[in-house]
């Protein structure tokens, strides 16, 4: 069944992203696996990587690197924390540089499909068809127009699929798959990385189980 027959330009109230907000899944705990594929102007074959990552509900993001090789990285309100073999390399702190604010509520905003959040910043055209969805995201801010030309996203209960576009014309294809969701999701330091015990997400109302 078609739901929209063509692309809408979207507003935070637009009938499109409630049917987007409607279909997606909205657990308070998500993990599964990426696969990414960054072109890079200049480079004839894109570099990959693959791995793991967590959504947790007002905690944040957890990017595992496995391979080419293992890498961590773990956004959150207040920073972002790269690890490599288990040695934090790089700290940045919100306080010290605002835009890590900003990166990880653009990504949590991303990896959950919550268009509504980022229609302040972009300026959205989507889709609507059965239980699939895409969506095309163009920046309104100066800032970032400096930055990002475009982001796509498509999926169904989850988002599927993210192409970040680059100014630069470099871009970056992320895919996930197996998404598994609730407190059972998390490996123990994953759960640790978050400051949860084993198998306790927390849930929607901010609450661990």
């Amino acid at each position: 069944m078609l739901v929209a027959a063509r692309p809408v330009q979207s507003r935070q109230d637009d009938p499109n992203l409630r049917r987007i907000q409607a279909l997606l899944a909205k657990p308070a705990a998500m993990c599964g696996r990426f696969e990414q594929a960054k072109t890079l102007v200049g480079l004839r074959r894109p570099v990959r990587s693959s791995g793991r990552f967590c959504v947790v509900l007002d905690k944040g993001v957890l990017w595992t690197t496995v391979l080419p090789f293992p890498a961590t990285l773990r956004l959150t309100k207040d920073e972002i924390v790269e690890s490599h073999g288990g040695q934090v390399t790089k700290r940045l702190s919100a306080r010290e540089e605002p835009t890590v604010g900003i990166i990880n509520d653009l990504l949590f905003s991303l990896l959950q499909g919550d268009l509504g959040r980022l229609t302040s910043s972009f300026a959205i055209t989507s889709t609507v068809d059965d239980r699939e969805w895409s969506a095309k995201l163009s920046p309104k801010d100066g800032g970032m127009k400096h930055v990002i030309a475009g982001i796509e996203l498509n999926g169904g209960a989850f988002v599927r699929q993210i192409t970040i576009r680059e100014v630069s014309g470099d871009a970056t294809e992320i895919s996930f798959s197996g998404v598994a969701t609730g407190a059972t999701a998390l490996l123990p330091e994953e759960a640790r990385q978050f400051d949860l015990p084993a198998g306790g997400a927390p849930h929607p109302d901010g609450h661990e189980r």
